[in-house]
């Protein structure tokens, strides 16, 4: 445990770990299926190639070819076969057509009923974010409570330091309220 005059590094440890599951949140977000095509949508995507389990933006660049349509250039042609299976076998409900070393990869339309279920995805992934945050501000607050504990700092020491980690995890879940609504009117936006 921190000395009581380390608070500005506790805050700005609490802050940078905030901050980790705000870019969690946003990657987990990318990976969710909105009307339009995006690049971030196949890279959550593992291929095993080379005796590895590569990450797919390793083995081949993405690219959007249209509205619904995305294009995978594989840089390896004998890999070509490997980066197809793994974009079928995602869970993304896609089906990739091959043409030498290039992917196309068209985007079906979704349906309302699939729409629905991804917007309960992104609120799983956004409750899950808060969670996080709600868990760095008890490590904090434990942090803070230790301290007054060992008479290392005053009572209204403890108050304000408590103060302004509350205030921290507020702006977080705020950021997170706003992610996941701009995310939902994503996803809704036919």
């Amino acid at each position: 445990m921190a000395a009581p005059a380390d608070f500005p590094n506790l805050k700005q440890d609490l802050s940078r770990r905030m901050d980790g599951a705000l870019e969690s949140l946003k990657k987990e977000f990318n990976g969710l299926r909105t009307g339009r095509a995006s690049p971030a949508l196949l890279e959550p995507i593992r291929v095993e190639i080379y005796g590895a389990n590569q990450p797919l933006n390793q083995v081949a660049n993405i690219s959007v070819g249209g509205p619904s349509m995305l294009q995978v250039q594989v840089w390896d042609r004998s890999a070509a076969k490997a980066v197809e299976i793994a974009i079928r076998d995602s869970g993304l409900g896609l089906n990739p057509q091959t043409e030498g070393q290039t992917i196309r990869v068209p985007l079906p339309p979704l349906t309302a009923d699939r729409r629905n279920e991804l917007a309960k995805q992104a609120a799983k992934y956004a409750e899950s974010a808060k969670v996080a945050a709600r868990g760095v501000r008890r490590d904090g607050m434990e942090t803070i409570k230790g301290w007054e504990t060992k008479s290392e700092i005053s009572k209204d020491d403890a108050k304000r330091w408590s103060d302004e980690v509350q205030k921290l995890t507020d702006s977080t879940i705020k950021k997170v309220d706003e992610l996941l609504a701009e995310k939902e009117k994503d996803i809704k936006t036919v």
